[in-house]
């Protein structure tokens, strides 16, 4: 027998003082490891209201007639730019989902101020026609190709075996027809 001669049975229970430290060791883990969740979801998930500022104005078109992109609109002193970050910086602070601020840039500017359509309704359309347009284009063009290339080709026509009497004839008859 090992242990001495002591036998403990069929089953070996660990010491108390071993569970309590692995308890405390998986305790202490676990709090490290939802420490690390809650810190990786506030950087991942929309803190940072600087890159939210930045998505949302690159969504968003200058409606001065530039053409430009909100937040790359190169006007200087261009009122609608400088008021329309106001606003998104406004929508921002006050904890608006950037659905609410769209939105709300839609039903003060229309449709317009959007950067790219949206993918809902009669918008599909918008994203689907240059698709279309394209594999119609490559369907004809394929389709020309190779009606092209099952035309007949023009063969030569061999020369006329005449003498010089017939040719001289013909030649005769052609300048007579072409007199005025």
């Amino acid at each position: 027998m090992r242990n001495g001669g002591a036998c403990r049975g069929p089953r070996e229970t660990p010491p108390k003082r071993l569970n309590l430290k692995l308890e405390t060791r998986n305790s202490k883990l676990r709090i490290a490891q939802l420490a690390l969740i809650t810190l990786l979801a506030m950087v991942f998930l929309g803190a940072d209201t600087d890159a939210r500022f930045n998505r949302l104005g690159h969504q968003l078109m200058c409606m001065c007639g530039c053409n430009q992109v909100l937040l790359e609109c190169n006007h200087v002193g261009c009122a609608y730019s400088s008021r329309m970050r106001d606003e998104l910086a406004a929508g921002i602070a006050r904890g608006d989902n950037d659905s609410l601020i769209l939105q709300s840039f839609v039903q003060k500017y229309g449709n317009t101020v959007l950067a790219a359509p949206t993918t809902k309704g009669f918008n599909r359309i918008a994203w689907i026609m240059p698709f279309a347009v394209f594999a119609a284009a490559i369907f004809l063009t394929v389709w020309l190709v190779r009606l092209w290339k099952s035309r007949a080709v023009a063969q030569p026509v061999p020369r006329p075996a005449l003498d010089a009497e017939q040719l001289d004839d013909l030649r005769r008859k052609a300048r007579q027809e072409t007199e005025f």
